[in-house]
């Protein structure tokens, strides 16, 4: 192969290479939302709104999450970020819903988060935490519609909800719920904590069962050690009678 043509495979090459980046690049810049752990129907959990900056001159200083209305979420409780405002909107609801015996007749909308002293850089990325529940048990997920604002007054509508083909220029971030567990408060932490509680119940009949191996052999050494000493007092009264009786002949014997 000569030189030449080395050459222009590794142009070709290099062009597809830097092809399939600025393909990926964008799709991966969006505005999206991850669980910590799990999102079980009918459960609670943590999500994370990972806002990317794709901005090369300007800075994100606003993040909009609307939370959906078909599916309303009864608890809403955004975590604290340093240099962030929090503020909470909540609507009224056609349908109320009843968590816990309690009817609940407003949700959380919208959650939004204003730079106060932060910014999303060009580079950088921020994640926005929120605890949620109860989730929904008859979807499979759910769609967060988000509006990003930078600095220079630009705005991106992350609103586009996913149709089953190929991914939308500007997509929604969408939370895939999983299969509902036992316990829908967290049952694997439950189960964890039956399983220490059977530990200790295990801990303790083995200290029990030890305690009692150990009086057992108190009591079986102490009886050997009853039984030696008696023994011992045996032979000893025997061998005092053997001695008078020794004696006693012996008088006879001088007497005569």
């Amino acid at each position: 192969m000569s030189a030449t043509n080395v050459s222009r495979i590794a142009i070709a090459a290099g062009v597809a290479a830097s092809t399939v980046l600025l393909l990926a690049g964008p799709a991966a810049a969006h505005v999206s939302v991850q669980p910590q752990g799990e999102a079980a129907k009918g459960g609670y959990a943590t999500l994370n709104f990972k806002v990317p900056n794709e901005r090369d001159k300007a800075s994100t200083v606003k993040v909009e999450v609307n939370f959906p209305a078909d599916h309303p979420l009864s608890s809403v409780t955004p975590e604290a970020v340093p240099g962030w405002k929090i503020a909470i909107t909540k609507g009224k609801l056609d349908k109320p819903l009843e968590v816990h015996g309690k009817k609940i007749t407003e949700a959380v909308t919208k959650v939004t988060w204003t730079a106060d002293g932060s910014k999303i850089a060009p580079g950088y990325f921020q994640q926005f935490p929120v605890s949620v529940g109860q989730l929904p048990e008859d979807a499979d997920q759910l769609v967060f519609k988000a509006i990003q604002t930078y600095d220079n007054k630009e705005v991106v509508r992350w609103i586009e909800e996913p149709t089953g083909g190929e991914e939308p220029d500007s997509p929604a971030p969408v939370l895939k719920l999983t299969a509902a567990t036992e316990d829908h408060h967290g049952g694997a932490a439950d189960k964890a904590g039956d399983d220490d509680s059977k530990s200790d119940h295990n801990a303790d009949d083995q200290a029990a069962s030890a305690e009692d191996d150990k009086k057992d052999t108190h009591a079986a050494s102490s009886s050997s050690s009853d039984t030696t000493a008696r023994t011992l007092g045996i032979i000893g009264i025997l061998i005092g009678i053997a001695g008078v009786a020794f004696g006693v002949l012996a008088g006879r014997r001088r007497t005569a």
